[in-house]
């Protein structure tokens, strides 16, 4: 019987997650993820894949969301009073290009010490309107492109054995930086083919899979690069028609709802056999005709 095993959401977009046993999850996602990012003064937003330090920036939201408390390496926590209605500021993502809500000047100014160049820290605004694109539509906070992002352990085994083959270390799931980990699938990658579920409250529809970019290189505890592995493991195996190499699949929220550690995960529809699971595939080239997602 598969079951969620993990449940994680971002607070702020390319930094530390935070777990918890039960979520509610809006339209956009689990509540809380992604609400907060930190942007250049032009509006671009910072990735792990150019600052694999994100990655060490821990925020803790407190008090239902009116304030977050900052923490980094090196560097004096920071309490900061969130503000939902306030200066607008440019901000934009793979897919979306909007405004946020200025955070402050000291908010700004933390995060430029700690990324060592000028940033914003912005969040959601009232006015945020966003459609996500894939093969049921949906919306999001500030991810890259979709509400969910949704793993499988069976899938990291599958992939871990491969690492090991190679006499590498294996990797933890939160190179991955799911949303929602699913344990009971015998099969690795069974989630390519699910379309529709509901766990607990919540109801989920597919939107694509996954395609990867270089963060799973970056060991998620130090904030430092540690590849090649695992995309270069996955590049063996799960490259996609269209280019890239994926893992895990992007979902939709179709119906909104309170999920929790240990709720049963019953999917509804699926597909056929995906061809990314073939084992027979060209060698990985870098020349993808589609942009890799950082989360």
């Amino acid at each position: 019987m598969a079951r969620v095993a993990k449940l994680v959401y971002y607070p702020v977009k390319g930094c530390a997650g935070t777990s918890v046993e039960t979520a509610d999850v809006t339209p956009a996602g689990l509540r809380f993820d992604r609400a907060w990012m930190v942007v250049s003064p032009e509006g671009e937003f910072r990735s792990q894949r150019k600052h694999p330090v994100m990655a060490s920036i821990r925020a803790e939201v407190l008090d239902d969301g009116a304030r977050l408390r900052l923490a980094a390496p090196g560097v004096e926590d920071l309490l900061v009073e969130t503000v939902t209605d306030g200066p607008r500021q440019p901000a934009a993502t793979f897919t979306w290009q909007g405004k946020g809500v200025h955070q402050g000047e000291e908010a700004a100014e933390w995060f430029s010490d700690v990324l060592g160049l000028p940033s914003v820290f912005v969040g959601l605004a009232p006015e945020h309107e966003r459609v996500t694109n894939g093969e049921i539509p949906g919306t999001a906070a500030f991810a890259d492109a979709h509400a969910i992002l949704l793993t499988s352990e069976s899938s990291l085994d599958g992939l871990n054995e491969r690492i090991a083959s190679r006499g590498a270390e294996a990797v933890p799931m939160d190179r991955f930086r799911p949303n929602i980990v699913v344990a009971g699938w015998p099969e690795p990658h069974r989630e390519d083919d699910v379309r529709s579920l509901t766990a607990g409250g919540l109801e989920l529809g597919y939107a694509k899979v996954c395609i990867r970019c270089t963060v799973p290189m970056v060991d998620q505890e130090t904030g430092k690069k540690a590849g090649p592995e695992p995309i270069r493991s996955l590049a063996d195996y799960r490259r996609e028609p269209e280019g890239g190499v994926s893992f895990g699949i992007k979902m939709a929220v179709t119906g909104p709802g309170q999920v929790a550690v240990g709720d049963e995960v019953i999917v509804h529809s699926w597909a056929g056999p995906s061809p990314s699971t073939a084992e027979a595939e060209p060698p990985f080239t870098a020349t993808a005709s589609r942009p890799a997602e950082s989360v």
